[in-house]
């Protein structure tokens, strides 16, 4: 390789003379030839013409000898490379729209590819993150289907039986309520057991990380935070450390500050030890991390989980074939949900280029069929095959790049709309997302990519014909393949178009069926704040029935409000207690029979508008001192008391009840979605807060209004009437139900917008590329046109002849599309709401619509072919 660029710069300083001497040594052998012709008593001229037949054409053999130099390959794509910047510059109008297609599609292809690049390739910001796993023993169905977790039990003896892991470490995410630093506020924070960070290999910037027994009773109210906590809250005080904060009420030494980006696990803000023990009456669930020892694969890590959950019973009575054992990379637990969505998108704007190149490839053919001339020029000079190929394909892969550079300006602007799309918290690790070297590496290879697949087939077609049918002015069959292969191109991108508007037309079915749900309760003006009572401070169910009463009392008496109410788990909330219960006389439950247990407020009924089906709702009354009851769900009653009236019926949530603990049943309302518009309804029983002794189920709690105006100018107000009980207690939100049902279906909305935006495009591209060929055909059949014309034909048929051809290339691409789609559109079966991927309404509404494009982007060619004048177009012939 060294001696042929060195031979090639020799070359390059003489080129002149070796020219020189090549044309000399070529008009030396045309001579000597000619002296042989003419001993045959040949005259000189007739010798001559003989003796360069016998050579083969003097500029034929300088190519020849050319390329047999070494560096003279490089030297001919660089006049390729000249060649076709002159050739490109002298058609302006061909480069830039040949140029701004690629650049969208390559641009949308950038953009989709640098978000998938930061969530799905990138590592995690940690030492040797591919050693980092979970350790996931879930349960595949139940109210424990939360994701990668690992009960406590089970993670204790886990570790004590390890032998693959260095080390492994449990933590949890979830929220505290901070004072002493500011204003009170409810930040995101994390639970970790001591050797979380010395498993992730992550040290404070400034302190220490916690001790072994740190996690201890007594020892335990020691506290880690972020940079940006301490720079927010604590003006990033070099004396931090040492300093006193109050988390949920109870005081926490900060003897650490983490470095700057450092959020893991769930954005938290402030970690504070874990202590995992085991409680005989409950299992907590919590993410489990190890790092493997050095050499061992994970599949030795599976192996060793496998055995250990066929010799260790997970929860004894269950099944132990309705749990999973799993080691999963870190990663998947912030990238599980969205990957498919990702990959989906990703798909779609793969699509979109493809009918760019489409477009592209049409141009070029309609190019080169006006190149014929210089086409027959150069082959009559003696241009090869070969030679011609590369010249096309050289000015191809120009467009292509200039397109590609193009699109990487278009990406950098075009990824942030892209991820405002979004719901907040719906794309992990957005820290992650920007441009960089495998991003523009993707791009050139896609660039590269594109240029082939729009440029080879065209270069061939152009270069592969002979002299005689290169030099055909009238190029009848020329014009014809081209026209058949232009044709195929559009059929191409209406199939493609068609599989990414079906795609999007079911999520838009699926979406606007999942806002036609009826969640059960009237989401107008209804406006809600949710607190967390610590239990350092309220450590009693009557301090905190206290405080809700208090905060009840004030929010009731506020200008517009019209009722209020409490509820300690919300709808569409996303969390919930289930469990099961005991029917008064023995009868026993349908197996595995669970029911939500919310318990309210007097008044929440009405402030929330569900429906009152039978029977009474709340009172002040119904405290601690009266009997206890209960109302239930129409799901309830007509699972267990079908046909009958459920009221004045007992059941009890103890699982041996007293005759204190039986609760009568006072009422029926109507179903509720409890986590989510898309699934089924639970079945749920009600209890008044005031009857329930148990803290857990009063910590938590959300209030809400419902107001006779718009919700939102309270809002202030009601911030204010819980500072009136509680100065220290933050409010961990304050938004109305719409809101609410908003956030819920925030998803199936960014995907529905994403795919539509990606189907709009290709629709776009479509037409474009159906308008090209219409036009195309329109110049290339006046003469036929004219004939018609002549003969007596109307413009009515002129115009119908071309609304034709477009229906004809429409169905035949609706056709194949149709197939494409009903095998690809069943990934979106698992996106979609009351809807089937191979729905025939949507199928059908996408072809007319297409149908409709089509005939729509072919009416303004078929409408000048109307107006061809036939005498001038003989008389041109």
């Amino acid at each position: 390789m060294l001696r042929g660029l060195l031979s090639f710069c020799r070359n390059l300083l003489r080129k002149t003379s070796v020219e020189a001497d090549l044309h000399e040594e070529i008009n030396s052998t045309v001579e000597i030839l000619t002296e042989e012709k003419m001993r045959e008593n040949l005259p000189r001229p007739e010798a001559r013409r003989r003796a360069l037949l016998e050579l083969g054409g003097p500029e034929q053999v300088k190519e020849r000898i050319r390329e047999a130099r070494a560096g003279t390959m490089v030297e001919q794509w660089l006049q390729d490379i000249r060649h076709g910047f002159r050739t490109l510059g002298r058609s302006p109008g061909f480069t830039v729209v040949a140029v701004a297609t690629l650049a969208l599609g390559i641009g949308i292809n950038t953009a989709v590819f640098t978000i998938v690049n930061g969530v799905l390739l990138r590592p995690m910001p940690f030492p040797q993150p591919e050693r980092l796993f979970l350790v996931a023993y879930t349960p595949q169905n139940g109210p424990f289907d939360n994701g990668p977790c690992l009960l406590d039990r089970d993670y204790l003896e886990f570790r004590r039986e390890d032998r693959v892991f260095e080390q492994i470490a449990s933590f949890a995410g979830g929220s505290a309520n901070l004072s002493g630093a500011g204003d009170p506020a409810n930040i995101p924070a994390a639970r970790v057991t001591p050797d979380f960070f010395t498993v992730l290999r992550v040290n404070p910037s400034i302190g220490r990380d916690f001790l072994a027994g740190e996690d201890q009773p007594g020892h335990d109210h020691v506290a880690l935070i972020s940079d940006s906590l301490w720079r927010n809250r604590l003006a990033a005080d070099p004396s931090a450390l040492g300093k006193v904060i109050k988390l949920d009420g109870d005081d926490y030494s900060i003897i650490g500050i983490m470095p700057i980006g450092f959020r893991f696990p769930s954005n938290a803000e402030v970690w504070r030890p874990l202590a995992t023990r085991i409680d005989p009456h409950a299992s907590m669930m919590r993410p489990v991390i190890g790092r493997l020892k050095a050499g061992v694969p994970p599949r030795a890590a599976q192996a060793e989980l496998d055995a250990f959950t066929r010799r260790f019973p997970s929860i004894p009575g269950e099944d132990r074939t309705a749990w999973r054992a799993r080691i999963l990379p870190v990663k998947e637990m912030l990238v599980e949900k969205i990957r498919p969505s990702l990959l989906v998108f990703t798909v779609a704007v793969g699509f979109v280029l493809l009918i760019a190149c489409a477009n592209v490839g049409n141009l070029m053919l309609a190019r080169a069929a006006g190149r014929q001339p210089e086409i027959a020029l150069r082959i009559a000079l003696g241009a090869g095959r070969w030679r011609l190929v590369r010249q096309l394909f050289t000015e191809s892969l120009l467009v292509s790049f200039a397109g590609g550079t193009a699109g990487v300006l278009l990406a950098l602007w075009g990824v942030q709309p892209l991820l405002s799309l979004a719901p907040d918290g719906t794309i992990p690790r957005t820290e992650m997302i920007r441009m960089d070297g495998w991003v523009l590496a993707f791009t050139m290879c896609m660039s590269l990519a594109t240029g082939m697949i729009f440029g080879l087939v065209p270069a061939f077609q152009t270069a592969g014909r002979g002299l005689r049918e290169a030099v055909n002015r009238g190029g009848r069959t020329f014009t014809g393949r081209h026209e058949s292969l232009r044709g195929a191109l559009v059929i191409a991108e209406i199939a493609l178009a068609l599989v990414l508007l079906a795609g999007a037309g079911l999520m838009l079915r699926s979406f606007l069926r999942l806002r036609a749900v009826d969640p059960g309760f009237r989401a107008e003006n209804v406006l809600t704040a949710t607190v967390d009572l610590p239990d350092s401070i309220y450590r009693t169910a009557s301090q905190m029935q206290a405080f809700h009463e208090q905060a009840l009392s004030n929010l009731s008496v506020m200008p517009g409000v019209l009722a209020a109410g409490a509820v300690n788990w919300e709808p569409l909330g996303g969390n919930l207690v289930k469990g099961d219960f005991q029917i008064e006389g023995g009868r026993q439950l349908p197996s595995g029979y669970m029911v939500d247990k919310p318990c309210v407020s007097p008044g929440y009924v009405s402030a929330m508008g569900i429906r009152l089906l039978s029977g009474r709702d709340f009172t002040e009354r119904d405290d601690a001192s009266a009997p206890g009851v209960v109302i239930i769900s129409r799901s309830v009653a007509r699972d267990l008391w079908p046909g009958e009236d459920p009221i004045g019926k007992r059941i009890s949530m103890e699982e041996h009840p007293k005759s204190k603990d039986w609760l009568t049943i006072i009422g029926v309302v109507d179903d509720v979605k409890q986590m989510s518009l898309s699934l089924k309804s639970d079945a749920a029983m009600y209890q008044p807060y005031r009857q329930v002794a148990r803290p857990f189920f009063l910590s938590h709690m959300t209030f809400v209004v419902h107001t006779a105006y718009d919700p939102q100018t309270i809002a202030s107000a009601m911030r204010a009437a819980f500072r009136k009980v509680d100065k220290n207690l933050p409010v961990q939100s304050i938004v109305t139900m719409q809101g609410l049902i908003a956030e819920t279906t925030a998803e199936p909305r960014f995907r529905t917008r994403v795919l539509g935006l990606f189907a709009v495009l290709a629709l776009s591209l479509a037409l474009v590329g159906i308008y090209g060929v219409m036009a195309y055909t329109v110049v290339q059949r006046r003469h036929e046109i004219g004939i018609r014309m002549a003969l007596g034909a109307r413009s009515g048929d002129v115009l119908g002849m071309i609304l034709r051809r477009t229906l004809l290339l429409a169905v035949a691409g609706i056709a194949i599309g149709s197939a494409g789609a009903l095998a690809l559109t069943r990934v979106l079966a698992k996106f979609l709401f009351e809807v089937s991927p191979g729905d025939p309404s949507t199928f059908v509404a996408v072809a007319l619509l297409l149908c409709s494009a089509a005939l729509g982007a072919a009416l303004i060619p078929a409408r000048r072919a109307t107006r061809i004048d036939p005498m001038l177009t003989l008389r041109y012939e």
